[in-house]
């Protein structure tokens, strides 16, 4: 997808006028699966908004091991900046899964933007309002449910993802290991089976 069409077309869509205006300011490019968008631990200035393909974030602690705590499918804002980075820091890694189309622009820039212009203000407060409903939603799911349930959890609210990312990174964003995940996943077919 294209960004005017984007901006134009989504949940809080901008008016044409205005959303060919904010399209100019983002810059657009291909990343490679494999490489980051940002990196944990570095700086990281970018908003990013994944035009298409797929990119997850990841927490990695002091041993190396990741914890996915977010998928992008695009067409989709990724998490905005202000969550993900301290004093300009990236708290997260976010990964090409596949190749990606990803327009960025710097978030002070946006930020400019935002105090400038009402509807572009109010795009970003409804991505950040998404954001925010999106990670209580995830903290509810892995406080208040057990395994089987979680799976079911999030394959309601991300209906195409367990087709899309692996499963070793679903595993890791509903709080299991891959072998309990694969459990859960062969006691169903069994279920089905029967």
């Amino acid at each position: 997808m294209d960004l005017l069409t984007f901006l134009s077309s989504s949940l809080s869509a901008l008016d044409k006028d205005i959303a060919r205006e904010f399209a100019a300011a983002w810059s657009v490019q291909h990343v490679v699966k494999g490489c980051c968008l940002a990196a944990q631990g570095e700086p990281d200035p970018m908003e990013h908004i994944i035009l298409d393909g797929r990119a997850a974030s990841q927490i990695s602690d002091l041993d190396g091991r990741a914890v996915c705590v977010g998928f992008h499918a695009g067409p989709c804002v990724v998490t905005p900046n202000i969550v993900r980075t301290r004093n300009g820091t990236s708290l997260v890694s976010i990964d090409a899964v596949t190749d990606v189309l990803v327009a960025q622009m710097d978030n002070r820039a946006l930020i400019e933007l935002m105090l400038v212009s009402e509807p572009i203000r109010e795009w970003a407060n409804g991505i950040m309002q998404q954001e925010q409903v999106r990670k209580a939603d995830r903290e509810w799911c892995l406080a208040a449910l057990g395994g089987a349930d979680r799976l079911a959890w999030f394959r309601r609210a991300f209906p195409r993802h367990e087709d899309f990312f692996g499963h070793y990174l679903i595993a890791s964003y509903l709080g299991m290991t891959p072998v309990t995940l694969s459990r859960l996943r062969g006691a169903e077919r069994n279920t089905t089976l029967d």
